[in-house]
């Protein structure tokens, strides 16, 4: 078993033994023995769908009401006025054949991929480059989208995109542990809140099972929904 450093055991000493209500979860979490840099806060939600049947996958995004505290690295396939407005909304790189011909290469420093609708011919080999990395563009994650600026403007100001894994667990960024207790109470509720809105119909019994709140580099918390 590796040996754990003295943070960690004093933050494990700390750990609520039961789920608290969010505000106290968060205030739980804060009070953990800090690092050295900035960590990120991740929530992760299990729960009662089933990943084989269609019709139980819970996948979107959102723009959290403060943002994730980093900015993402955004990359666009378009042409034209669209990748004029691109630039104007911020994105990092926008390109055609050529940026396709980089990624295929090997290169993937971007946190997102953006791509309109008439890109996708171009975008499309890209699939087992950007696919495992979770980087390939969606229409149901609207990363396949007329509207490339706008999405480069929401992804600029903190947009996540979500999506449950084979265990029916969903993980998010939704902040640093920097934020203070009130934006991060309020990006945490705003998460809770989206994935509670997208129940699918068929989903019987418990949707959400569990819910918890981490940092990079500490145990988790429990919360109560």
């Amino acid at each position: 078993m590796p040996k754990l450093s003295k943070r960690l055991k004093s933050s494990v000493a700390k750990k609520p033994a039961t789920p608290l209500p969010l505000s106290e979860a968060v205030e739980a979490l804060k009070s953990y023995d800090k690092t050295k840099f900035d960590q990120s806060v991740e929530i992760s939600m299990r729960l009662g769908v089933d990943h084989t049947q269609a019709d139980q996958i819970v996948r979107g995004s959102i723009v959290l009401p403060h943002g994730i505290g980093k900015e993402q690295r955004v990359v666009v396939f378009a042409k034209g006025p669209q990748a004029e407005a691109a630039k104007e909304a911020g994105a990092d790189e926008v390109g055609e054949e050529e940026l396709a011909k980089k990624i295929q290469g090997g290169w993937t420093d971007f946190d997102v991929c953006i791509a309109a609708p008439d890109m996708m011919k171009v975008v499309g080999p890209l699939g087992r480059v950007l696919g495992p990395r979770g980087l390939m563009p969606s229409p149901r994650a609207g990363t396949v989208t007329p509207e490339v600026a706008k999405t480069v403007e929401e992804y600029k100001a903190g947009k996540v995109e979500f999506r449950n894994d084979k265990g029916g667990n969903i993980h998010a960024i939704v902040g640093k542990l920097s934020f203070d207790e009130a934006k991060l109470t309020e990006n945490v509720q705003a998460f809770i809140d989206r994935i509670l809105s997208m129940k699918p119909n068929a989903v019987k019994g418990v949707y959400v099972k569990s819910v918890h709140l981490s940092a990079t580099m500490s145990p988790s918390v429990g919360i109560t929904v």
